[in-house]
């Protein structure tokens, strides 16, 4: 099977302008938890949610299929970072508390994963995946944005986006199902922290190899009018996630 790796070569963008998940989010997942004693972050990508869950678990184990995300991965005592695919692992038989995955269940192959996952899970124990959705500013730039994503890199996306634009809601989710609130990130950015962001997309990269130049430089020009002198704006993401029992 070939693993789709859209990261490797932009680690370093990835890590500096992805926005973090909110600390509700974890609340509600730890609430549902029976222990934290090990936890399992899939294509952790940076280490952002391994670093969070490492406060809170005695032991994260945390994989990705890019070593260069890793490498610029957050460095903690109790988080072991591993290369591998999420469908094939070298974890004992029923390991694990919980297993998350941030914004990445929609590149795996789902029937060899969800297998892993319940050969590696205690249980009793949880699998968290969760994504987010298009950002929002305000009207204006809002319109902006959405021409962007939709008529300049939206040829670019693979067919998996299709899958976040939906919410996880039509692919199979084979556990316990908890049933989950929604939640947001809210982030202050500058311009520079916006568009930083829109280059990590996957469909701007591709974009990017395709075209020879990068699109947000003149998505950028037309934003400054409307971005004006103001330092930083709220930039909000709505965050949906899919919360089950293993076993």
């Amino acid at each position: 099977m070939k693993h789709k790796d859209y990261f490797s070569g932009h680690s370093k963008l990835y890590a500096t302008f992805r926005p973090t998940y909110p600390a509700e989010l974890y609340t509600f997942i730890f609430q549902h938890l029976k222990n934290r004693d090990i936890a399992w972050d899939c294509a952790t990508g940076n280490g952002q949610v391994a670093n969070y869950l490492s406060k809170h678990f005695k032991e994260v184990q945390a994989t990705d299929i890019s070593t260069q995300q890793l490498e610029v991965a957050a460095q903690v005592k109790n988080i072991k970072y591993t290369v591998c695919p999420a469908e094939k692992t070298p974890f004992s038989l029923h390991h694990f508390d919980l297993i998350t995955v941030g914004q990445a269940l929609h590149w795996f192959n789902l029937n060899e994963f969800y297998a892993e996952v319940n050969r590696v899970g205690k249980p009793g124990s949880l699998l968290a995946v969760w994504g987010y959705g298009l950002l929002s500013v305000n009207a204006d730039i809002d319109e902006l944005f959405l021409d962007f994503y939709n008529n300049i890199v939206g040829p670019y996306w693979d067919e998996a986006r299709k899958v976040v634009e939906n919410e996880y809601n039509d692919i199979p989710f084979p556990f316990t199902n908890i049933p989950s609130p929604k939640f947001f990130m809210e982030v202050e950015w500058t311009l520079e922290q916006f568009t930083g962001y829109l280059t990590t997309w996957s469909a701007t990269q591709k974009y990017i190899q395709t075209n020879g130049h990068n699109p947000v430089t003149e998505f950028t020009e037309k934003l400054k009018p409307i971005w004006k002198t103001v330092h930083s704006r709220s930039v909000t993401f709505p965050v949906f996630l899919k919360l089950g029992v293993i076993g």
